[in-house]
């Protein structure tokens, strides 16, 4: 019999967890004038072979398993398929960070341009691990590929597609671990596990964790947890994460919207292999005659106040880790708790969406924004709900914003609310 135990925890049951991984609930990169928002997920898109037998486990045993995973070598591939429902085809792809190829945010090699193509589509990935000071993770294109290696605290990226080199060293006087070498954009998961440890990070008394069967993913023995909001008016229906039954690996992870159909995101192993990966994987010399980009020639110049300016724009560098960790932040205030949190924000000047009558937005992203919002009214006055099929965020005339991972209802009672 596989195993299904229905227990639910509580949030002081999952306090070692959530104390030792320090991850988002889940990523909220809002983009289009500030208030469109996008978020990475997960959904099942790769076939379970078979329904291994194994030793009943409770779910939270299965959670202190996750927890006490030492596993620091491994290699394999992994598919990620991610469907928001955004219309990312046209000009809503040039909102995306590196839709647009080589550009002002650092060139076609950029981690924090590529990596964000993770947000849509369906990519192949293999990877790489020795330890925290050794990584690898290319994305496998129909005739490229674009790939990262971190190696004791030197990061080089390449893509071969535009045969241009991303380059980038740890501070001086550093000693090149992996907390301190440069990193991919903040919240941006790039494997089962970073997806798990966000998905781990929400649970609490708001939360039902159960065990749901076994399952085999790249011919490993894995049980099934399921993580599922109690509370009504989430977009998230379910995530279900496969662990290896052996060493606590998660080697699958799966996002379902509330609203049912398609996956959000589905990402999953196809082949690993927990040995230690070959030295050479972690090797990169530039090609000859590659465009060499260093990181610290990114800096676009200084403001008024000498400070210096990053390439990547503030609208996609500035990301919400978790909706609960912007309490203190200024001009930010959170409505409810757990899933179905909401982020009240101010906008600077307090105005509502820019429109192309007043000059401030071409016709062609007006038409954009009017494709992914539903205008909408309530006691709070008027306003634009923009739409994923995970994240949702309101835009009133009078320049507020109120954005989570909750139902339009739940975004129009929160602003009348505030009122």
């Amino acid at each position: 019999m596989a195993p299904n135990d229905s227990a639910e925890t509580t949030g002081e049951a999952t306090g070692t967890v959530v104390g030792r991984r320090k991850a988002a609930r889940y990523i909220v990169p809002v983009a289009v004038a500030g208030v469109a928002a996008a978020t990475i997920g997960l959904v099942p898109a790769l076939a379970n072979s078979g329904d291994p037998d194994l030793p009943k486990i409770s779910a939270q045993e299965l959670i202190e398993k996750i927890a006490a995973s030492d596993e620091e070598q491994l290699s394999g591939t992994f598919k990620i398929s991610t469907d928001l429902g955004l219309p990312l085809d046209g000009l809503a792809g040039s909102f995306l960070p590196g839709a647009g190829g080589e550009g002002e945010d650092g060139g076609a090699a950029a981690p924090q341009d590529r990596l964000m193509e993770l947000t849509s589509g369906t990519h192949t990935l293999r990877v790489a691990v020795d330890g925290p000071e050794k990584q690898r993770l290319s994305i496998l294109g129909k005739a490229s590929e674009y790939s990262v290696v971190h190696n004791k605290g030197e990061v080089w990226a390449y893509d071969s597609k535009s045969d241009e080199v991303y380059h980038a060293e740890a501070p001086e006087g550093r000693d090149g671990s992996a907390e301190e070498a440069p990193k991919a954009p903040k919240g941006v998961p790039a494997t089962p596990k970073d997806f798990a440890e966000q998905a781990l990070a929400a649970v609490g008394d708001t939360t039902s964790v159960t065990v749901d069967g076994t399952a085999q993913v790249a011919g490993r023995d894995a049980y099934q947890l399921v993580i599922k909001p109690k509370q009504e008016g989430s977009t998230v229906g379910s995530i279900r994460i496969a662990v290896d039954a052996e060493n606590g690996v998660p080697l699958k992870f799966t996002l379902a919207a509330a609203a049912g159909g398609k996956a959000v995101v589905d990402a999953g192993f196809t082949k690993v292999d927990f040995a230690k990966p070959a030295a050479s994987s972690f090797d990169f010399t530039p090609p000859k005659g590659a465009k060499v980009t260093e990181a610290d020639e990114l800096e676009t110049g200084k403001d008024e106040h000498g400070k210096a300016q990053k390439a990547l724009p503030d609208q996609l560098s500035g990301q919400i880790p978790g909706l609960e960790g912007l309490a203190d932040s200024e001009g930010v205030n959170v409505i409810g708790k757990g899933w179905t949190s909401i982020a009240a924000i101010e906008i600077p000047g307090g105005k509502g969406l820019p429109t192309a009558g007043s000059g401030d937005v071409p016709a062609e992203a007006q038409g954009f924004l009017d494709a992914l919002g539903d205008k909408v009214t309530g006691k709070f006055g008027s306003g634009t709900v923009f739409k994923t099929r995970l994240v949702n965020a309101l835009l009133t005339d009078d320049g507020k914003v109120y954005v989570g991972a909750v139902t339009k209802d739940a975004l129009v009672r929160a602003a009348d609310g505030a009122k």
